[in-house]
């Protein structure tokens, strides 16, 4: 059998197996949703029958390799009927299938949906080897190199509306690489209240579901707050291995947004959408190094923020801030949160519990949670990458001994490399790199920047057409992100 023959699945990946063929029959589920994540981190699926999800457990599931040559709009990005498919590796000629292996200690049973299972699986060639571009078989990859063990948590925004008109036509119907119209929505709440209980009373009943559907998939919830624009949510999880937190905000999304539809109501996880009053949203990182379970950047000096290997760890993310910032904010429109004052960064930095600068350093001597968070994320980034690019850029700063510099009491003033100010920048600035070549490889790095300019060139060609300018969000980016993300 496949998993069997190409030692695919570690002892406990095994026992975990055979447990969850028990469940199945126990569960009598009726279907068993496949989901692998794409480069852009959004979930796709297969619903599969009990005994072909049974069969796959030993031989893994065939699927077309497609879903990871599309852009953010369905557009083919490379040419997959020639030989090489247009990347020059013959393994790609023709959109061939990948198996899919399922990962047993990720299996869950949908909530709001009756009798069907979910689990996250991991692509392979047909001989075995792990895809290229798997951006979940990367930050394993990753973390397996690296000799401390990273903890990372959740808190991330997104918006909540109220579906006005569930009828779709013409309008809302696309082609491959142009979508449709997103569906009609209208604010849930007024907004611009910041914390207000009644605000959020008014939310409520759609939150009250979520929050039971987060617990019973197994998500260490711990916050479900009102933010600042209308429908402006941010829910915070509990700090996990990185690798189950990238996980998980896979099925949180996921889960949010079904749960959200079958209310009536729509969850986008878009960072600024081009409606009146949407305030940017952000994903805010927060991670630590652990060694033996021990928080490796806790400060054994009373008087210091961090230990010498955390304070090592921040200066390599500064360092590599420029080319990391496209896995942290991969869409056009994610470049609208970064302006002055704003409660995101617009420049390289640093500062203790300052929620202006790039990197908040939070914790200190005593304190186990002790970390790092990094504030220049969209909703919209892929977990496994954006996570990854942290480890790489981390590690650097660790491995070569670099020191952060004075931290900021007043970023937005600070005399520091400013951040990319755009995707192009963005691309521009990983394509120059050497260390991201290096650690995610050069077949990977090539490829994500083809299929990221893809995107950006459609939005290019968009705007020449329109002649649109200025700096407010577009009609194009709403029609791109707001549905998709």
């Amino acid at each position: 059998m496949f998993v069997e023959k190409h030692g695919l699945w570690t002892p406990e990946q095994r026992a975990q197996a055979s447990e969850l063929k028990k469940r199945i029959a126990h569960e009598k589920l009726e279907l068993v949703r496949l989901a692998w994540a794409d480069p852009h981190g959004a979930s796709r699926a297969k619903a599969v029958s009990v005994p072909a999800f049974l069969e796959a457990l030993s031989s893994g599931y065939n699927i077309n390799v497609a879903t990871t040559t599309l852009d953010s709009a369905g557009g083919r990005v490379f040419q997959s009927f020639t030989r090489g498919g247009g990347m020059g590796l013959d393994e790609m000629t023709g959109s061939p299938n990948l198996v899919v292996v399922p990962d047993p200690g990720t299996f869950r049973v949908l909530p709001w949906v009756p009798n069907v299972g979910w689990i996250l699986c991991d692509e392979y060639f047909r001989d075995g080897r792990a895809f290229h571009f798997s951006p979940r078989h990367l930050l394993k990859r990753l973390l397996a190199k690296a000799k401390y063990d990273m903890v990372v948590g959740l808190e991330m925004e997104w918006y909540l509306a109220r579906i006005t008109d569930e009828r779709l036509n013409d309008d809302h119907i696309g082609i491959p690489g142009h979508r449709g119209r997103p569906v009609h929505t209208a604010p849930i709440e007024p907004g611009y209240s910041y914390h207000s209980e009644t605000n959020l009373d008014i939310m409520q009943p759609v939150l009250g579901e979520l929050a039971t559907a987060y617990t019973q998939l197994g998500l260490p919830l711990r916050s479900i707050e009102n933010e600042w624009g209308p429908g402006q949510v941010e829910c915070t999880f509990g700090a996990q291995s990185a690798l189950r937190t990238a996980d998980d905000l896979v099925l949180f999304r996921t889960a949010t947004r079904q749960v959200c539809r079958r209310l009536g109501c729509f969850a986008t996880f878009m960072a600024r959408p081009a409606l009146k009053g949407y305030y940017a949203s952000g994903w805010h990182l927060h991670q630590s190094l652990a060694q033996g379970g021990r928080n490796v950047f806790i400060p054994e000096n009373d008087a210091a923020l961090l230990s010498p290997l955390g304070f090592q760890f921040l200066a390599g993310l500064l360092h590599n801030a420029a080319a990391a910032t496209v896995f942290a904010t991969p869409t056009v429109n994610g470049y609208r949160r970064f302006k002055p004052n704003s409660l995101a960064p617009d420049r390289v930095g640093w500062g203790f519990d300052h929620r202006g600068a790039m990197i908040r350093v939070l914790g200190g001597a005593g304190d186990p949670t002790t970390r790092l968070e990094n504030r220049v994320g969209e909703p919209a980034a892929n977990p496994y990458l954006y996570i990854a690019s942290q480890i790489v850029a981390g590690m650097d700063g660790v491995e070569r001994g670099l020191q952060p510099g004075a931290r900021d009491d007043e970023p937005y003033a600070a005399d520091h490399p400013m951040l990319p100010r755009s995707l192009a920048e963005a691309l521009d600035a990983l394509e120059k790199d050497t260390l991201f070549r290096r650690q995610f490889g050069e077949v990977f790095i090539d490829y994500y920047l083809r299929l990221k300019r893809n995107e950006l060139g459609r939005y290019l060609a968009w705007k020449e057409e329109t002649g649109e300018s200025g700096d407010e969000p577009t009609a194009w980016e709403q029609n791109e992100y707001f549905d998709f993300f």
